[in-house]
């Protein structure tokens, strides 16, 4: 097995594009590389398993300040995992609410799209729905109407 690695070849391996690595390493993701000869920077297996499970916990959907927290944790593994299943659980709850939040849009979109079948640009019931449509703000404010 190779023990060094350059970024191409990491990238190629774990799917994670170079610049993806060079973030995380300014994050402190990851750790900063060796360097060969002409100033390349090597990675060794340690580091491919690393962004391995970043890209594995952002398939998931967590955030980076998450992942850096689960990566502290399995860097001390003597350290309760209590934390680690605090974050799961923050984002599952997340997920599913997003879920309820999708499934709410997807049966308004339905509504419509079966209130429509053709005719004219001005009687067409999707055009009239999203003019007719009154934002509402979430927690972060109005979004768009901020703007």
């Amino acid at each position: 097995m190779k023990s060094a690695y350059r970024i191409g070849e990491v990238a190629t391996r774990t799917g994670c594009s170079p610049e993806s690595i060079r973030h995380y390493e300014k994050l402190g993701l990851l750790a900063p590389p060796q360097r060969g000869e002409q100033g390349y920077r090597r990675y060794n297996q340690a580091a491919l398993e690393r962004i391995g499970f970043i890209r594995h916990g952002r398939s998931l959907g967590l955030d980076l300040h998450s992942i850096q927290e689960l990566l502290a944790l399995s860097d001390n593994p003597d350290t309760d995992c209590t934390a680690a299943d605090d974050i799961a659980s923050r984002h599952l709850q997340h997920l599913e609410e997003r879920i309820t939040a999708l499934q709410a849009l997807a049966d308004e979109l339905r509504q419509v799209v079966h209130q429509c079948r053709g005719g004219k640009a001005a009687n067409c019931r999707i055009i009239k729905t999203l003019y007719d449509h009154q934002p509402t703000c979430s927690k972060r404010g109005c979004g768009e109407m901020n703007a």
